[in-house]
């Protein structure tokens, strides 16, 4: 086994380890593990996987299966698009760590770069939809109709249909996902034109503008007959269309969703990208995902966090407006940074060269005789043929991809990376020399009236050194990993190799429509078949789905599968799933959102299961048993002992075993889910598998299953009725390769080993705060698993210093916090991960040692309870210029210990008023005096 990566890839040295074992009074890493993981299912080492390879091995590998990949010349369309990336914006963003490996915004003083990148999106959207509000993303277009859908639902409440109509000129994929969601909840889909309906019996309408063939036309009259009739409507549309085409709000829809992938963001294969849903203000409360608002700090500065977060999953739980815990920030800023370099001016040249290309390419094929679908289109033509399947197979043989939609009909679509060239190839298959040049179609009924990006951020940036100097200028307002640790509990901040990250810009896996036939993606198809069974080997299940986009959604298809195997056995009135109270919000919303009634199981003063109340509850309800949701290790940071024992009560009653992998980084090499006892699990890979985080997506959350659950796995989504989640087969396919990379690199031993020295070091970080703070909960002989939980609550009530105060302070320290009042109030929950060297985990050690010698002060009255650096944290840069006021020293508030006079990070803003923004939502961007 080649060591290269893996000393790489682990933080602490042999050295360093040694002296964390001394520290934790264990002789070797093995007996750690020992005493941390039950005996009972204590497997060892059982995966069939290859020893790690070189970097250099790795790299030429991934290169190799990259090039078996056929980049045809694509006209496929339908929802993805070629697109080019300018290169400031890939070298700066999306090759760069000060970005990609970022978390989810949730303390938003030291995430003030990204937030104002999201809502540069947020305006971006609002501007081109011409709604009031957006969010801040979503997972892809077909989950953004989805989550219309129930938003719609919810927001139409006095119309009491239960039918959701779908124009029939919708993509495959939209209708696919939207019966996925719609069965549970008992939702009825009708799909149908919906040009001169009656829209008589239905709650929300769903319209694509422009159509699934490409046509362009105005659905004023139609949005106007729903609206008489009481029927929501929502407009899925085209971001770059709209530069040209009247906006869904000119027309006047309810909701506009849609997918931002071809500004500047690559097909790969299926996604990531970053999709959205706006709206009129009246709705702004009952919006899906995450929303950025503008709130001010306690100086009265603007400044800007997630807004309205009490309606998000991990608080409302199973009443959430949705199970979506993360989004797809990272490609959400990658469009907003397309939109802020090229301005309105550019995008609107960029859409009238697509659109004159197509018009260009429509007169050609008309004067050699073909018939047109429609006349009104923007990039993408229909023709009618009855030569349509052989004209599609003789383009294929000319290495091109057309979009056959029936028997009779082929479609041609255009972008922004379409030559001229390639217009002659695709017209030679017709039997057609020319191109005849021609100037834009589109009717004038149907322009855009209204203007957009008028805000000074879309025309400020237009040349590469102010743009360059702007992306910088936010990435140095945030942390992330690439300025020190992020030690949050559930979160899994490890290390973001670059050699893993290399692949995902390779062409071959980024340039590859999703809809691309198969012979065209052997390279993909050998990379997944290596990373499911991969995958397989980590958990022991029998097979796996790559198909989720994000946990939560791997969640939903797990569910999905274990309700179509009752229901096959005819037990679909099995609807009761188990949850115990530490469980993570997503949990109980996904439960809801797969049709199931949720009942809680409480745990125990050890954080554990409690078993006699799951006996009880399992008793009551087990004629309707459908599921138990644990997590494992469970969210209090230990191993459960009786782990076996609740797959079998649950067994035993006809039930099925969730087991929620999020903490699957602390079992890989030791044991296998699959093998204890659990029949279906989620698999973060930007956890455990190292996908980055990038700021709060994009994630992966691809599902293991047992054999009897294998048939129920998500299928095609564009076959209807596929149980499909995603809209494309394998998800956010291009960043898989990362995945794969990691396992490639780290081998059956190295993964081993990483798991071992996650526990190690967070063994070693519980030991050493234990004397300042409480460990909450250890295992039976006094170990934590990979992460441990401080207890802030008698510290608070003797001080009056908060679990809210310490992660701020630690911003001061140059930290971000750890998990705060995850899974109880009044906590922090920390996670070293394996990456983190014992130099950097001693410095976290400082700085909550430090903190709490602080605290120490204010309980002893030499500090004032309501004005110390603790209540006043964080403290700002330009605080430090100004006039002095509080009542300890500067270097006290910015210098507290001596590691920060060699790397000291200021926060941009100080404490911002949660309340204020949440009172005042606003969410779009704010004038560049409102920052001076």
């Amino acid at each position: 086994m080649s060591n290269e990566f893996l000393d790489r890839h682990i933080g602490p040295s042999a050295e360093d380890i040694t002296s964390m074992l001394n520290s934790i009074n264990c002789k070797t890493v093995d007996e750690v593990v020992v005493k941390t993981v039950p005996e009972s299912i204590l497997f060892g080492n059982r995966m069939d996987v290859d020893e790690g390879l070189t970097e250099r091995d790795s790299l030429e590998l991934a290169t190799k299966l990259a090039g078996e990949n056929i980049l045809a010349t694509n006209f496929i369309g339908q929802g993805y698009y070629g697109t080019l990336m300018p290169s400031v914006i890939q070298r700066n963003i999306l090759e760069n760590p000060g970005w990609y490996t970022a978390y989810t915004p949730y303390q938003a003083e030291i995430s003030q770069g990204r937030l104002e990148m999201l809502l540069n999106f947020q305006q971006m959207i609002i501007d081109l939809t011409g709604m009031d509000i957006s969010n801040a993303s979503l997972l892809d277009e077909p989950t953004a109709c989805a989550e219309a859908m129930m938003m719609a639902k919810r927001a139409n409440r006095k119309n009491k249909s239960n039918r959701f109509l779908i124009d029939s000129n919708t993509n495959a994929q939209t209708i696919t996902i939207l019966q996925t969601r719609a069965k549970p909840l008992g939702i009825e889909l009708v799909i149908e034109e919906i040009q001169n309906n009656d829209f008589s019996d239905c709650f929300a309408a769903l319209m694509q503008s422009p159509g699934t063939n490409g046509e362009v036309r105005d659905l004023s009259s139609d949005i106007a007959k729903a609206k008489d009739n009481g029927v929501l409507t929502i407009v899925a549309c085209d971001v770059l269309a709209l530069t040209l085409i009247k906006t869904p709000a000119e027309m006047g829809a309810d909701i506009a969703v849609g997918n931002s992938q071809r500004f500047g963001v690559p097909m790969g294969f299926g996604g990531p990208h970053a999709a959205y849903l706006a709206t009129r203000d009246e709705f702004k409360r009952m919006v899906p995902g995450r929303l950025i608002g503008v709130s001010q700090d306690v100086l009265g500065n603007p400044a800007m966090r997630m807004s309205l977060q009490t309606r998000e999953q991990h608080i409302r739980r199973d009443k959430a407006t949705s199970n979506i815990c993360t989004a797809q920030v990272l490609l959400a800023v990658l469009a907003a940074a397309y939109g802020i370099y090229h301005g309105a001016a550019g995008l609107k040249k960029i859409a009238s060269k697509v659109h004159t290309k197509a018009a260009s390419l429509a007169a050609s094929l008309k004067a050699a005789g073909f018939e047109l679908a429609t006349e009104q289109f923007f990039d993408t033509i229909t023709i009618n043929t009855d030569t349509a399947s052989a004209l599609f197979a003789q383009a294929q043989q000319a290495g091109i991809n057309l979009r056959l939609l029936n028997d009779t009909q082929l479609s041609i679509a255009i972008d922004e990376t379409t030559t001229k060239a390639e217009l002659l190839n695709l017209l030679s298959v017709f039997s057609v020399s020319e191109l005849i040049d021609s100037e834009g179609i589109l009717s004038e009924n149907m322009m855009r009236q209204t203007e957009y990006l008028t805000h000074s951020v879309f025309s400020d940036y237009h040349s590469e050194t102010e743009m360059m100097r702007y992306l910088k200028r936010l990435e140095n307002k945030d942390i992330a990993l690439n300025h020190s640790m992020i030690a949050l509990g559930s979160c899994t901040m490890k290390l973001n190799a670059a050699t893993q990250m290399y692949p995902i810009s390779l062409p071959g896996f980024s340039k590859l429509h999703p809809y691309a036939p198969t012979e065209q993606t052997k390279g993909y198809q050998q990379l997944f078949k290596d990373l499911e069974h991969s995958l397989c080997e980590v958990t022991g299940y029998d097979a796996v789905s790559l198909q989720p986009n994000a946990g939560s959604q791997g969640e939903f298809a797990g569910l999905l599968a274990i309700h179509a195997y009752h229901d096959s056995r005819g037990d679909a009135h099995r609807n009761i799933c188990l949850i115990p109270s530490s469980a993570h919000g997503t949990n109980p919303a996904s439960a809801i959102m797969a049709g199931m009634k949720v009942v809680i199981v409480k745990c125990d003063e050890a954080g554990n299961i409690d078993i006699n109340d799951l006996k009880a509850k399992v008793e009551k309800h087990a004629d309707n048993l459908s599921a138990i949701m644990v997590t494992y290790p469970s969210t209090h940071g230990v191993f459960e002992v009786e782990i076996k024992q609740i797959c079998d009560i649950i067994h035993t009653n006809g039930g099925q075993v969730y087991l929620d992998g999020a903490n699957l980084n602390a079992m890989v090499g030791v044991t296998r889910m699959g093998e204890f006892g659990a029949d279906v699990s989620h698999i973060n890979l930007h956890k455990t598998f190292a996908i980055p985080h990038g700021g709060g997506g994009p994630g992966m959350g691809p599902i293991g299953v047992k054999a009897h659950l294998a048939e129920f796995l998500p299928g095609d989504p564009l076959e209807k009725d596929s149980n499909a989640v995603s809209a494309a087969m394998y998800g956010s396919a291009s960043i898989l390769p990362i995945s794969w990379s990691y396992i490639k690199l780290l081998g059956k031993y190295g993964m081993q080993r990483s798991t071992e020295v996650a526990i190690v070091s967070a063994n070693y970080i519980a030991d050493a705060l234990a004397q300042s703070f409480p460990i909450l909960y250890r295992g039976d002989q006094g170990m934590v698993a990979h992460e441990c939980i401080i207890d802030i609550r008698p510290l608070k009530e003797q001080s009056g210093i908060s679990e809210e105060d310490i992660a701020k302070r630690l911003m001061d320290y140059g930290f971000h916090s750890p998990t705060m009042s995850f899974p109880v109030a009044g906590t922090l929950m920390i996670e070293p991960t394996e990456s983190e060297s014992k130099r950097e985990m001693d410095r976290f050690i400082t700085a909550m040692t430090s903190i709490h010698d602080e605290i120490q002060k204010v309980i002893d009255g030499r500090w004032d309870k309501d004005n110390n650096p603790l209540k006043n944290a964080p403290h700002t840069a330009y605080e430090m210029s100004g006039e002095w006021t509080y009542p300890y020293t500067r270097q006290e508030a910015l210098y507290p210990v001596e590691s920060l006079v060699a790397n000291k990070y200021f926060p941009p803003v100080k404490r911002i008023d949660n309340v204020y923004g949440d009172r005042n939502l606003f969410c779009s961007c704010i004038t560049t005096e409102d920052f001076a």
